[in-house]
């Protein structure tokens, strides 16, 4: 008769079948413990071209050299800050983190046009600005974005403050758990 083993939820156990079944019921408990998040909390989630939300994922793209354009601080609905789950390893040497930015462009043509980032210690600093040709005219329409803006550098756990444009956003960076 052959025995499988298991370590679930930090609990070894050794059985037939019976056991098997025993241990998907105790997974399925230890599952209900784990927070709940959408897709869009979880680290390295990216959302296609057009999301279910109506939202067109963006990037920043060169502007034309024969155009001139008014420059202006970009708006923005929501902010999802996104750390890597930090593991025993990276909790000494840091983790990534990528900032979810949902917003809306103001009409036709306005488009991402920089982001510019700082660091000092645990505060970032970060400009987001958008572009809109000189003199065009343009249909006043909201056309919906999502950005996905990786954060420079690695953070070691603990608590941080992202300014994104004149908004402040504490995170925190959780160090691994024992379990």
């Amino acid at each position: 008769m052959t025995h499988s083993i298991l370590t679930i939820c930090s609990i070894r156990y050794t059985g037939g079948l019976l056991g098997l079944v025993a241990m998907a019921a105790l997974l399925q408990g230890c599952l209900a413990l784990q927070p709940d998040l959408s897709p869009e909390d979880v680290y390295g989630h990216r959302a296609g071209n057009e999301g279910a939300d109506g939202r067109t994922t963006i990037v920043v793209s060169p502007p034309q050299d024969d155009v001139d354009y008014r420059l202006f601080e970009a708006s923005f609905e929501t902010v999802t800050i996104r750390p890597e789950a930090a593991t025993q390893a990276t909790s000494q040497t840091g983790v990534p983190v990528e900032v979810l930015i949902k917003g809306a462009f103001p009409d036709a043509c306005s488009e991402l046009h920089d982001v510019t980032q700082q660091r000092a210690g645990n505060l970032i600093l970060v400009t987001l600005t958008m572009r809109r040709p000189q003199g065009s005219v343009c249909a006043s329409v909201l056309r919906p974005y999502r950005y996905y803006l990786d954060l420079d550098g690695v953070f070691l756990p603990g608590p941080y403050s992202l300014r994104l444009n004149e908004s402040v956003h504490p995170f925190e960076v959780r160090a691994p758990s024992d379990s």
